[in-house]
């Protein structure tokens, strides 16, 4: 049988023995850790998935710097002919 953490509390309102109040407390502090457990858990589940979307966004940012360098490595490669200015030596 289970018992929610309320039943545990109102059964501490009918048991009188100093046994049954000792078991009632430390069944009571058991759901604290629980929920404090669960707690904990969840806060450590979601600062996890905020460092995975952090990643994320790095990797596609690392990504698209990449990309940029390679545009500009070709752009280098294949100059675009001009037409130069200033003073032409008489051959």
């Amino acid at each position: 049988n289970a018992f929610t953490e309320q039943g545990v509390a109102m059964l501490s309102g009918v048991l009188s023995s100093d046994r049954a109040i000792s078991v009632n407390i430390q069944i009571m502090r058991i759901f604290t850790r629980i929920r404090q457990m669960l707690t904990d858990n969840t806060e450590l589940r979601l600062a996890i998935e905020k460092l995975e979307k952090k990643t994320d966004n790095q990797g596609k940012n690392i990504e698209l710097v990449f990309q940029y360098l390679d545009e500009l490595l070709e752009k280098k490669e294949n100059p675009k002919p001009r037409q130069q200015i200033g003073y032409k030596k008489n051959k």
